[in-house]
């Protein structure tokens, strides 16, 4: 489930890492992680105002290249890895929540500011060409998916988890997480690499986010439980795993 972070998070050791180590990390190799605006990123302590709408934690991100990060927070620290995984979505999706934010003057949340926080935080891309199998995951068959389709699965699908939460999460899995998917099309065979297969999926995912039709609503996020992925939990090795209704279930589409 780590895999994304795997290449980054090892640059600390065993020791929590303080600001400088994070800011150090994301301006590694001369390339630092920029905003959509161009700015490089700059992490800083979290405000503890936010009465105008650009004092907000977005806003500050958007327009002065500000992100707010508690020190020894797993949550923070999580999100941070996933700029320096994910920098061109992050952008992205950052670019998505201050746009909603000016358009809706009135401080409430829309339908888009909330499918962006929820795959912002618990998101999953899974990556496919396979119809059929990318069918039974939008009609939530999930035996079907992971257990009777399971080789098909580890050959042709792909999981990488995006959001930090749902990172977070994962220091101590349980039954029942739930993670929301863009689903995206592999990039070409040629791309073998671990880093450079995660940097192409990170433009086509920023490319996806950019797009105002895009993740407009919750809806438009297929539901995967997480611990049903082959691979992300010894118990799923186990057919009858796959029937606790309470952990997969059926949706308002699917049927088993």
């Amino acid at each position: 489930m780590f895999e994304p972070l795997r290449a980054h998070a090892p640059a600390f050791g065993g020791d929590w890492p303080v600001l400088d180590d994070l800011q150090r990390l994301l301006d590694e190799c001369g390339v630092p992680v920029r905003n959509a605006n161009g700015l490089p990123l700059r992490l800083v302590p979290p405000a503890r105002r936010r009465e105008l709408p650009e004092q907000r934690y977005e806003a500050r991100v958007f327009v002065r290249g500000e992100l707010e990060t508690r020190e020894r927070n797993w949550h923070d620290l999580m999100n941070v890895l996933v700029w320096r995984a994910f920098p061109a979505a992050k952008a992205a999706l950052n670019a998505r929540h201050y746009e909603e934010q000016a358009l809706r003057q009135s401080g409430n949340r829309g339908p888009a500011q909330d499918a962006l926080t929820l795959f912002d935080e618990g998101g999953v891309i899974v990556v496919s060409d396979d119809e059929g199998l990318l069918g039974l995951l939008r009609a939530f068959r999930w035996k079907d998916l992971f257990w009777r389709s399971r080789g098909e699965v580890c050959s042709r699908m792909r999981f990488f988890v995006f959001g930090h939460a749902l990172y977070e999460k994962a220091l101590a899995p349980f039954t029942g997480i739930t993670a929301r998917a863009v689903l995206l099309p592999p990039p070409p065979s040629v791309v073998t690499r671990p880093r450079e297969l995660l940097a192409r999926l990170d433009v086509s995912l920023a490319a996806r986010l950019c797009d105002p039709a895009a993740v407009a609503q919750t809806r438009d996020l297929a539901p995967v439980p997480v611990l049903g992925v082959p691979g992300w939990c010894t118990d799923n090795e186990r057919e009858e795993y796959y029937d606790d209704p309470e952990h997969f279930r059926p949706g308002r589409q699917g049927r088993d």
